[in-house]
C-alpha cells in the first residue's frame, strides 16, 4: 500500500504566540459582525425607501378639492346628528381644545407638508416636490484593524487602526487614469534594441543585482544584531521577477544567505522563551539578543522554506503563475538549492529545524538525477564522520531505516552503504546490552558509614563535590550517554539489514548489507550469532551470490566467530572450504580489486584463529595463494606474499614446502576443492623462483625472503617499511588505479649517438684491403680545359 503520509511543513512547526492568535481571532469575529451590520443596514434602507416612494406619491388637485368637500359635508352631517347640548362637560371641552388646533381638521394626513402652514389654492407639484424635506446621510461606521498590544507599566493597552476606505468617485477617477495611462502606454511603442545593446543591459542590470547582494550581506555580516531585519530584504531577491537575470541572481541570493547563516548562526540552538520568561523584565542587552535571536530563527525558518518549495516546484514539474522561470531552469535552481542543504547540514548540526533539513535531504539519496543523489551522500558521509556524539547520525539513521521500509525496499544501494561510514567503533561500545547500564560511580550513605571513617567520609564528600562541578565546567557529555547513543543506532542498521535478509534477498541492497555485516558483525548480540550463520551459508549455498558478496558473506561469518563468537561450538569448515574452491576466480583483470576483501578474509581466518587451524589447512592455502601471485597485479602479489609470510612465522614446520622432499604418502592433488585432503605436504613451492625475476622490485624482495624461510632478522630479513605492515596496506600502498608505478621508475637519459668506426667487421676482406690502399694514394687534381676538349670532339 502507498504511504500517504506527508512530512510536516516548516510552517506548523513553528508555534504562534497567543497575542497573535488573540489578535486573529478578534480581526475575524469583528469581519463576521461588520458584515452582518452592513447586511442589516441595506436592508433597512431599502424598506425606508420604499416608505418613501409610497409616501411621496402626488396628489391631482382636483382629488384633493373633491377630498376637502366630502371631508366638510361629513363634519355637518356629525353636527346635526350630534348636538353639542347632549354632550358631557369633559367630552366639549375636549373638542374646543382640539379644535383651537387647526391641523386637526383641516390638515391632509396624507402629506408630509409642515403643519403650521396655510394652505395655497393654486400649488404646484413640482415646489411641493422642493418643499419636501431631504433626509440627511448617514455616514457609515468606520471600520477597525486590531493591530499588536502595546505593554506598559499598567498592563496590556490594546492597539487600534481605521481601516482606509476609498470612495466611489476616487476609485473610478483612479480607474479612468489607469485606462488612460494604459492606452498612453500601448501607444507608445517599445524601442527595438539589437542583440549587442540587449547584452550590455543585461549586464548593466546583473551588475547592479550583484553589487545591491554584496551590499547587504557585508552589512549584515557586519553588525548582525542590528542589521538582522536586511535578512528579510536580501531574501525577498529570492522572488526577482526579472526574466533577464531572474535565475542568476536567485542563484547568487541562495549561495549568500547559506554563507550568512553559516556565520552569524550560534554555537548552540535557540529555544522558544516561555510565557514567564517573556512577562519578567530583562536589560536592554538581554532584550537585544532575544529580539536577535527571534528574528533570526524566523528567517532562517523561512529560507528553508523558499529552498524547500524550489526543489518541490522542479520535482513535480510545475511553474509559478508568473513564468518567470522555465523549467529547464529549474533544474538549475534545485541543485544550487540541494548544495546549499547539504551545507547547512553538515555546518549547522546543533541548529534549529537540522531535523528538517535530514528529512529533505535522505530521499533526495534515491534520486534519478546522479548528480543530486551524490551530492546528498556526499554531505550525510561528512557528517557521519565528523558527529563525535552521534545526535545527528541517529536522527539520519532513522530517517534512511523509515525510507528504506517507506519504499518496499527499492532504494538505491548507495542509500544503505552509507551507514560504512558511521563512527561506532568496537572501543565505544559494549558487547550487551546489560553491560551499558549505568554504573554505580557513588558509594551509598551505608556503605560510607560502614567502610570509612568520619575524616574519610568527609575527604570523600568533598571530591565528589569537585568532580561534578569538573564535569560541569567541560560541558562534555558522559560516556554512557554516547554509548547509549551509539547502541540505539547500531540497533536501527541492524534492523534494517535483517528486514533485507529475511524479506529481500534478491534485492541489489544485499550487497551494501553483507558489507555492512561484514563491518559491524563483532557488535553484533550473541542471540542472533546461529540464525545469523544458518542465513550466510545458505546464501553462498544457493549460488546466486556473486563473488564481491559471497567474499562478504565469509568475512562476516568469521568477524562473529572471532569475537564473541570464540565460546560457540560453531565448525566454519564449510566457509574455509567455499574460500579455497573460489580463490583461482581473482585475476589480473576486474576482479584485482577483491583481493582486499580476501586479505582480510584470510587475516581473520588464520592470523586471529591460529590455534583453531590444522596444518594441512595452513599447507594447502600457502601452496594456492603462491600459485595465484604468479597472474594478479603487481599489488595483489605484495599483499599475497606479505600472508605467505604471516603463514611461514605463525604456523610450524611450513618450511616443508621449500624442500623436495616428500613427506608422508600420496601426491599433490592441485585440482581437489578440499585443503585438508589434497596433501599439500608433498609439494614443493617453486612459484618463488619464477617470483624472483618479476619485474617489480618488491615483489623480487618478498619472493627472495620467502626462499630463505622469513627471518625476522639477518641478511634475508626485510625492511622495517614491509614487514610491519599489515598485507591489505601494502595491497593499497601499491595499487596502480592512479596510472603510477610505486616504486617509480628512475628517468634514464637517452645516449648520445656517436659516430660508428667499427666498420671493418661489416665488410670483406678484399674490399677492405681495396679502400684501404685507395685511401692512402694521393690525389693530384688536374685542371680541366674545356677548349682542348671541344676541339678534339669536332675533330673526330
Amino acid at each position: 500500500r502507498k504511504n500517504t503520509k506527508r512530512v510536516p511543513s516548516f510552517r506548523k512547526l513553528l508555534r504562534t504566540s497567543k497575542i497573535k492568535l488573540d489578535n486573529k481571532l478578534k480581526n475575524k469575529q469583528y469581519k463576521q459582525q461588520s458584515a452582518a451590520k452592513k447586511y442589516r443596514k441595506e436592508q433597512k434602507k431599502l424598506r425606508e425607501a420604499v416608505r418613501d416612494a409610497i409616501s411621496r406619491k402626488p396628489f391631482p388637485l382636483e382629488e384633493c378639492k373633491k377630498k376637502q368637500i366630502a371631508e366638510k359635508r361629513e363634519e355637518e352631517e356629525e353636527e346635526d346628528a350630534l348636538p353639542l347640548d347632549m354632550m358631557d362637560e369633559d367630552d366639549l371641552k375636549l373638542m374646543e381644545d382640539l379644535a383651537q388646533k387647526s391641523s386637526f381638521l383641516t390638515r391632509d394626513l396624507s402629506s408630509d407638508e409642515p403643519v403650521h402652514i396655510r394652505k395655497r389654492k393654486h400649488e404646484n407639484v413640482i415646489d411641493k416636490y422642493e418643499k419636501v424635506p431631504r433626509r440627511m446621510q448617514t455616514e457609515p461606521e468606520k471600520e477597525l484593524i486590531h493591530l499588536l498590544p502595546i505593554k506598559d507599566k499598567g498592563g496590556i493597552i490594546p492597539q487600534t487602526m481605521e481601516k482606509p476606505v476609498l470612495s466611489v468617485a476616487q476609485d473610478e477617477e483612479e480607474d479612468t487614469e489607469d485606462m488612460e495611462e494604459a492606452e498612453d502606454f500601448n501607444e507608445e511603442p517599445l524601442p527595438v534594441l539589437t542583440p549587442e545593446e540587449m547584452a550590455a543591459q543585461r549586464r548593466q542590470k546583473l551588475q547592479e543585482r550583484k553589487m545591491h547582494i554584496a551590499a547587504l550581506a557585508s552589512a549584515i555580516l557586519s553588525e548582525p544584531d542590528n542589521n538582522i531585519k536586511k535578512v528579510k530584504e536580501l531574501r525577498a531577491m529570492l522572488m526577482e521577477q526579472d526574466p533577464n537575470v531572474a535565475v542568476i541572481v536567485r542563484k547568487l541570493v541562495m549561495v549568500s544567505l547559506m554563507e550568512i547563516f553559516k556565520d552569524i548562526v550560534p554555537s548552540y540552538k535557540i529555544r522558544p522563551l516561555t510565557e514567564a520568561e517573556k512577562a519578567t523584565k530583562v536589560k536592554k542587552e538581554t532584550q537585544k539578543l532575544r529580539e536577535f535571536e527571534e528574528g533570526l530563527v524566523s528567517q532562517y525558518k523561512f529560507y528553508l522554506e523558499n529552498l524547500e518549495q524550489t526543489i518541490k516546484d522542479w520535482k513535480q514539474r510545475k511553474l509559478k503563475k508568473s513564468n518567470v522561470i522555465s523549467l529547464k531552469a529549474y533544474k538549475g535552481l534545485a541543485e544550487i538549492a540541494v548544495k546549499c542543504l547539504c551545507e547547512l547540514l553538515v555546518a549547522l548540526p546543533h541548529f534549529n529545524f537540522h531535523n528538517n533539513i535530514i528529512v529533505l535531504i535522505v530521499p533526495l539519496m534515491n534520486d534519478a538525477s546522479k548528480m543530486i543523489s551524490q551530492l546528498c551522500f556526499e554531505a550525510v558521509k561528512k557528517l557521519f564522520k565528523q558527529d563525535k556524539l552521534g545526535y545527528a547520525s541517529l536522527g539520519v539513521v532513522k530517517v534512511i531505516s523509515g525510507l528504506v521500509r517507506g519504499r518496499n525496499y527499492d532504494v538505491r544501494p548507495e542509500v544503505l552503504k552509507v551507514f560504512l561510514h558511521l563512527r561506532i567503533k568496537e572501543v565505544e561500545l559494549q558487547k550487551d546490552s546489560e553491560d551499558i547500564a549505568p554504573k554505580k560511580k557513588f558509594m551509598t550513605y551505608k556503605e560510607k558509614r560502614k567502610n570509612l571513617s568520619r575524616m574519610q567520609r568527609k575527604w570523600r564528600k568533598a571530591e565528589e563535590k569537585l568532580e561534578r562541578e569538573l564535569l560541569e565546567a567541560e560541558a562534555s557529555e558522559s560516556k554512557e550517554k554516547k554509548l547509549k547513543l551509539h547502541t540505539e543506532t547500531l540497533n536501527i542498521v541492524f534492523v534494517t539489514y535483517f528486514r533485507i535478509l529475511k524479506k529481500a534477498q534478491k534485492s541489489p541492497l544485499l550487497p551494501a548489507v553483507l558489507e555492512g555485516l561484514a563491518k559491524f558483525a563483532h557488535l553484533i548480540n550473541v542471540e542472533f550469532f546461529d540464525d545469523l550463520l544458518i542465513v550466510l551459508h545458505s546464501l553462498i549455498a544457493s549460488g546466486g551470490l556473486s563473488y564481491r558478496e559471497s567474499l562478504h558473506c565469509i568475512l562476516s561469518a568469521f568477524h562473529i566467530l572471532s569475537g564473541q563468537g570464540d565460546v560457540l561450538n560453531i565448525d566454519p569448515m564449510k566457509f574455509y572450504t567455499h574460500l579455497y574452491k573460489t580463490l583461482f576466480s581473482l585475476h589480473a583483470g576486474r576482479t584485482n580489486d577483491d583481493m582486499g576483501i580476501v586479505l582480510q578474509c584470510l587475516d581473520v581466518m588464520f592470523a586471529k584463529r591460529r590455534k583453531q587451524v590444522s596444518q594441512q589447512r595452513a599447507l594447502a592455502f600457502l601452496k594456492r595463494l603462491s600459485t595465484l601471485a604468479l597472474h594478479v597485479l603487481p599489488n595483489s602479489s605484495v599483499g599475497i606474499l606479505a600472508t605467505n609470510r604471516v603463514f611461514m612465522q605463525t604456523f610450524p614446520k611450513m618450511d616443508l614446502l621449500l624442500d623436495n622432499d616428500s613427506q608422508g604418502s600420496g601426491v599433490y592433488l592441485p585440482e581437489l576443492d578440499e585443503p585438508e585432503h589434497c596433501n599439500a605436504q608433498n609439494t614443493a613451492l617453486w612459484e618463488l623462483h619464477l617470483l624472483q625475476r618479476h619485474y617489480h622490485p618488491t615483489v623480487q624482495k618478498f619472493a627472495a625472503h620467502l626462499i630463505v624461510g622469513a627471518p625476522t632478522e639477518g641478511s634475508g630479513a626485510l625492511s622495517l617499511d614491509l614487514s610491519q605492515r599489515p598485507a591489505h596496506e601494502l595491497f593499497e600502498a601499491y595499487s596502480m588505479r592512479g596510472m603510477t608505478f610505486n616504486p617509480p621508475v628512475a628517468s634514464v637519459t637517452p645516449r648520445r649517438k656517436d659516430t660508428f668506426s667499427q666498420r671493418d667487421s661489416f665488410i670483406d676482406e678484399e674490399l677492405n684491403k681495396q679502400l684501404q690502399q685507395h685511401i692512402c694514394e694521393t690525389v693530384v687534381h688536374k685542371p680541366v680545359d674545356f677548349a682542348k676538349h671541344l676541339k678534339e670532339s669536332s675533330l673526330a
